[in-house]
């Protein structure tokens, strides 16, 4: 782990596309004071009850349509339903903003953002959100990676509403044990599951790339949290991981260190002191 002394940049202006429990969690922490960080717009789709959420904050901010974000703010987070990602990463893009996507998965299906970013000088900030190690596999690539896979396993309730169940009519919740429901590509994976696969996005982004990272997803009736193992092997390293995450209350799919990852990473960007590559 390194350790890098970087230049600080006081007040950033902060807007969340997305209001559900970890855009709230994330207003929240900005709300109570993060030094260089001030919220400055929320979108989300019940404007009376975003307001409503807000009634405790010391500083209440507008309730803006998602197109409107990027115009309110230097950073706009992303942690909304990945079929509304392209409304909040484009605008924040073409003004030159920083976008920081918590649907990772969806970055893998809007390829052209990348060079959307570069002509106009925006910055797209990937979260580590709940995958562990991604330093290391970050490094590695610096390297030759010869395999990088992961193993998700979920409970089958954090699973229902994907794509891919519903094409292969697949009841999860029928279920009474463990049962590999996919097997393939991170691309692929974020196809069939887009609300599930941002930590297997997110490795494939770190690492050799969504086409050759390899994803199978378990349904495991057995478990109450979501668990991701990771195995990585290059001339430089071999090695494995596993994190089991708490979900984050309302949503099973999503893991509670999820939207502390984000609030890290914002943090980061400010901080005079930064620890991690």
């Amino acid at each position: 782990m390194t350790a890098d002394v970087v230049a600080s940049r006081a007040d950033l202006t902060v807007a969340i596309g997305g209001f559900g429990a970890i855009g709230q969690t994330i207003a929240v922490k900005l709300d109570r004071g993060e030094p260089g960080l001030r919220l400055g717009a929320v979108s989300a789709r019940d404007r009376a009850k975003a307001k409503a959420n807000m009634a405790a904050f010391t500083r209440k901010v507008p309730v803006l349509p998602l197109a409107d974000l990027s115009d309110s703010a230097d950073v706009i987070v992303e942690c909304a339903p990945a079929s509304v990602f392209r409304e909040i990463a484009e605008p924040a893009l073409m003004a030159g903003k920083i976008f920081m996507p918590l649907s990772v998965g969806a970055l893998l299906l809007h390829d052209d953002l990348h060079d959307l970013a570069a002509r106009n000088g925006g910055r797209i900030i990937v979260p580590t959100g709940a995958l562990l190690g991604l330093d290391a596999v970050r490094a590695a690539a610096e390297g030759e990676l010869r395999e990088v896979s992961m193993v998700t396993r979920k409970p089958p309730t954090g699973l229902v509403g994907a794509p891919y169940l519903d094409e292969h009519k697949i009841d999860v919740l029928a279920l009474t044990e463990p049962v590999r429901i996919f097997e393939g590509s991170a691309r692929d994976g974020a196809k069939g599951f887009p609300a599930n696969v941002n930590v297997a996005a997110a490795l494939s982004l770190a690492g050799i790339g969504p086409d050759r990272t390899r994803l199978e997803i378990w349904a495991d009736p057995g478990i109450t949290r979501n668990t991701h193992c990771i195995r990585v092997d290059g001339d430089s390293a071999r090695f494995e991981m596993t994190i089991e995450n708490v979900p984050s209350g309302e949503n099973a799919r999503t893991g509670k260190i999820t939207a502390l990852s984000a609030l890290a990473a914002l943090k980061s960007l400010t901080s005079t002191l930064r620890v991690g590559s």
